[in-house]
């Protein structure tokens, strides 16, 4: 074995890049505060170079089996009328019959059943401290467990404890983009099928997705606020208060989504933000995904940079020992992919009544057919092969596995 990581999170970019390091030949644990992985059904795209990270970890058919098809997505206004009805991909810049659309639980599952055989799981824990020293890292447990790792990769989410015990407070590099949202599932009821509807009034937005095989729909609700807010964060009964009071005598579908908001039991309330850290990684400790470098779903691109990341981070370690080549490889294709939250989808929620005038004027003049080729963005790096790292030096910045570095403890 190169040495022990442990991971933080088992969402999406943990198992990712468990997979890889375990194929670089690193005995990997990955820790989940959670009692299990997370389900949820919510609709994520993997596109552009993700599919070709898909491709190499062998889990493509999987996704395409697995591919929802959306396929159509329906604009109305405040009273319900029809804007326009396009192909999602017009809107969302992917490549129709290429992108692949799943429910986020289930690309959890397909990562995790491709790594629980020879990666440990420990669920229902998180790390309580990170100590650096010589040879190592020395962690400490929320459960009071002590064990010793080479390196330690935070892939634990926009809110990442691993980032906050080596970083600091998550306030120095949240940039919020000025919504908060609610996601939740609730009955379908509407004859919605393989479809999304979107509804717009100026600052408020609501959206219902339906996806095959389901009598479910997703639901969302979008509220445009200047300031976050942050003293709801861990309070439901607050999160909900706020939405409702939010979307007050607004007509639609509206209500029956709150009634559906009031009784859910997997209600997602959060901020609609970025991630922007001068660094991915320091000492024996990095970053991958939303911990690092969450782009919003905005942008539709949380899901792809956090595969395409994780592949990029493992062969960075295998290669050189440390986090920098990764960095350098990798931070312009993520600060593309985060820069597409001011085209497209941005637009999706208006904020005055004049902006979203504007915005339905541009989609009925958009075409009804999906594109042949997505956004340059999507594809911007040329995924490396697994064995050469171009350009990097063996001399690094970072701390290499076996490097000496002074004691560091993060509480």
């Amino acid at each position: 074995m190169k040495g022990t990581v442990l991971v933080s999170g088992a969402s999406i970019a943990g198992p990712a890049v468990a997979f890889w390091l375990r194929r670089h030949g690193f005995s990997v644990t990955v820790v989940e505060k959670a009692g299990g992985l997370r389900g949820g059904g919510y609709p994520i795209d993997v596109r552009g170079t993700a599919l070709e990270v898909a491709g190499r970890m062998g889990i493509l058919p999987l996704l395409r089996e697995a591919h929802i098809e959306t396929r159509s997505l329906t604009f109305v206004d405040a009273e319900g009328g029809e804007v326009t009805s396009l192909n999602p991909q017009t809107v969302t810049g992917g490549v129709d019959g290429h992108d692949v659309e799943v429910r986020r639980g289930d690309l959890a599952e397909i990562l995790y059943g491709v790594t629980r055989d020879d990666v440990e799981y420990v669920f229902d824990d998180s790390i309580a401290t990170l100590t650096e020293h010589e040879h190592g890292v020395e962690v400490t447990f929320r459960g009071g467990t002590r064990r010793e790792f080479d390196l330690v990769v935070g892939a634990d989410g926009l809110h990442s404890r691993t980032r906050e015990l080596v970083f600091g407070p998550e306030h120095r590099f949240h940039r919020y983009l000025g919504y908060c949202f609610a996601g939740f599932t609730m009955p379908n009821e509407f004859g919605l099928s393989r479809e999304g509807v979107i509804w717009n009034a100026p600052g408020r937005g609501a959206a219902l997705y339906a996806v095959k095989g389901s009598d479910k729909v997703h639901g969302f609700l979008v509220a445009a606020r200047p300031e976050p807010p942050y003293e709801v964060l861990r309070d439901a009964g607050a999160q909900r208060d706020l939405i409702a009071a939010t979307f007050d005598g607004d007509g639609w579908e509206i209500p029956a989504m709150i009634g559906a908001l009031r009784d859910a039991d997997d209600l997602f309330f959060d901020t609609v933000s970025q991630i922007h850290l001068p660094r991915w990684s320091q000492g024996r400790v990095g970053l991958v995904g939303d911990a690092a470098y969450a782009p919003s779903f905005l942008t539709g691109q949380g899901t792809s940079l956090a595969l395409v990341g994780a592949y990029m981070l493992a062969r960075s370690v295998a290669t050189t020992g440390a986090f920098d080549a990764y960095e350098r490889e990798t931070r312009e294709f993520v600060e593309l992919n985060q820069a597409q939250v001011g085209v497209g989808d941005a637009a999706l929620f208006p904020v005055t009544a004049e902006a979203l005038a504007r915005r339905d004027n541009r989609l009925r003049g958009l075409t009804a057919l999906a594109p042949d080729t997505g956004r340059p963005a999507h594809t911007a790096l040329v995924l490396p092969d697994l064995s050469r790292s171009r350009g990097v030096s063996a001399a690094s910045t970072s701390v290499p596995l076996g490097s000496s570095h002074g004691p560091r403890k993060r509480r």
